[in-house]
């Protein structure tokens, strides 16, 4: 075996056999995937800590405290970036770090450094350099150069991030079986961040410098940001083999299969150059394209994977250590399930795209908190509160499913996204009660989500 790696609370049949689960690599790199770890939660703390500025912002006389004119907005952009962007690319370091071998250790470490560098900025940003928010997809920005330049810092620490998964992979022994598998689709999401990087730039050089600047930053973002979406789609699936196999399912699938269902999740992304090379002249086309990227390409792998392991899960009873680990599985599944069937709703510019990505956005989102529950021991920490983190996935995803469904109630009356107040012209009884009722289901939501960092401190707080 790999002198490189060694165990930690795995067993070594995922290399020889069809068992999906992933050996732990040296001491080193475990601990480069627990400061990234520490980044991800970081970022969902500070996502929480924003959410209660959101509030604070709106509330009659403590709404005037706060000198800037439009707060609200602009904690908005630092919330959905911490608790997506960040949270979702601080996660896949944690896998790529384990899914790498122990050279190029520097790298790794340059990349967190910068990572969080630039996190520091862009939560500082509202309180040091004010300036216009805009609620552009994808990646939500505050006009200004101190803004800019963490979102720079950022982007450069993934970037050598990506890099260093791409040129420092484990052993060739490490790539067979089962694990064999998870591996494949932890380096196809790491080609797939590459390619999303390669688009941020390429639209920078295509994109006008037109006077609506969420228009403009739209424009920027939206290839990257949609090539990036394949990245997480990626790390869930990945995820779903190794939940899955860890509450016990005897997945249908064979090694094999699940590989090229990955490899299929991968292909969409080989399209977005000629989307740039056929369509990078006419903007509205260019968009157009991604967009149907997303929904044609998104549905190749996720479909047969999750079927196999919903079913393997379902057939298989699991014990009362694994309730965690199927739970986030049931919860992340569902959750994806329900948010890309109502992408085939989608028309107008409403409420239902945002049901959509909360759908599918929540999914991720599961599937890297229940991989944290099942990673605790294996990074040194201790076992997580086994009923709270059976619990919390739970929690997280019913209130997650409210949420949806309000969203989509209310898109179906036309209710419109990125309002709020006044400005969502809430008439009738159907409107208000869907936004009731998904604002009942962002609440249960962020209790789930609150219950997921409880789990997590307490099984930090020392050693195991």
């Amino acid at each position: 075996m790999n002198s490189f790696y060694r165990q930690a609370g795995s067993n070594t049949k995922g290399r020889e056999g069809g068992e999906f689960t992933l050996s732990m690599p040296s001491e080193a790199s475990r601990k480069l995937a627990s400061g990234w770890l520490w980044l991800g939660v970081a970022s969902l703390l500070g996502a929480g800590l924003f959410a209660i500025l959101l509030v604070l912002s709106r509330t009659p006389y403590i709404q005037d405290v706060f000198p800037w004119v439009d707060f609200f907005h602009t904690a908005l952009v630092v919330h959905v970036n911490l608790s997506v962007l960040l949270w979702f690319l601080a996660f896949a370091g944690v896998l790529w770090s384990l899914n790498t071998s122990s050279r190029l250790a520097g790298m790794g470490w340059l990349a967190l450094a910068l990572a969080a560098a630039g996190s520091i900025v862009i939560v500082l940003s509202p309180f040091i350099a004010t300036g216009k928010p805009l609620m552009s997809n994808y990646v939500p920005v505050i006009q200004s150069s101190f803004f800019f330049t963490g979102l720079v810092v950022l982007a450069a620490g993934i970037a050598v991030l990506v890099l260093r998964s791409l040129i420092a992979p484990p052993s060739a022994q490490l790539w067979k079986g089962g694990e064999g598998s998870i591996r494949i689709g932890f380096y196809a999401a790491a080609v797939a961040s590459l390619f999303a990087l390669i688009c941020f730039g390429w639209s920078y050089a295509i994109v006008p410098d037109i006077d609506d600047r969420t228009q403009y930053y739209d424009l920027l973002f939206w290839g990257g940001g949609h090539v990036l979406q394949f990245t997480y789609l990626l790390l869930m699936l990945s995820g779903w083999l190794w939940l899955a196999d860890a509450c016990g399912a005897k997945n249908p699938l064979t090694p094999r299969i699940a590989s090229f269902l990955l490899l299929l999740g991968l292909l969409p992304v080989f399209y977005a150059p000629v989307i740039y090379l056929s369509y990078g002249h006419l903007l509205g086309d260019y968009m157009v394209q991604f967009t149907q990227l997303m929904k044609v390409g998104a549905a190749f792998a996720p479909v047969p994977l999750g079927l196999a392991v919903l079913y393997g899960a379902i057939m298989s009873p699991g014990t009362a250590a694994t309730k965690p680990q199927r739970a986030a599985l049931f919860s992340s599944v569902t959750l994806f399930a329900v948010g890309a069937g109502i992408s085939l709703m989608i028309g107008e510019s409403n409420t239902i795209i945002t049901a959509h990505y909360h759908g599918t956005g929540g999914a991720i989102s599961m599937a890297f908190m229940g991989l944290t529950f099942h990673l605790l021991p294996r990074l040194g920490y201790r076992e997580p509160d086994l009923k709270w983190a059976t619990l919390q996935p739970y929690m997280y995803g019913a209130g997650q499913l409210f949420h949806i469904i309000g969203l989509l109630w209310s898109g179906g009356y036309g209710v419109q996204r990125k309002v709020a107040g006044s400005a969502q012209e809430l008439h009738g009884f159907a409107q208000t009660a869907g936004m009731g009722l998904m604002g009942l289901g962002g609440l249960i939501a962020v209790i789930g989500g609150i219950m997921f960092l409880v789990v997590v401190f307490k099984a930090v707080r020392r050693p195991a």
